[in-house]
């Protein structure tokens, strides 16, 4: 089973690369046994859609804006 170390390098990767069927697997069986993790990963998630959205604002001149 994944450590919690290996689970959180995995989820960062995977913003970078998509993963292999077993460290998805990997990650799925560690979650159900990890609430840390699975938080970490929630978190995560939220961290990525924030910035996601900041990256798409655009100013009153219609150019995009690089920082809030």
């Amino acid at each position: 089973m994944l450590t919690c170390k290996h689970v959180t390098r995995l989820l960062s990767e995977s913003e970078d690369r998509t993963l292999t069927f077993s460290e998805r697997m990997g990650l799925r069986l560690h979650w159900l046994l990890c609430s840390g993790c699975r938080h970490y990963g929630e978190q995560l998630q939220v961290v990525r859609m924030v910035c996601h959205h900041l990256g798409d604002r655009e100013d009153d001149s219609g150019k995009k804006k690089l920082s809030p």
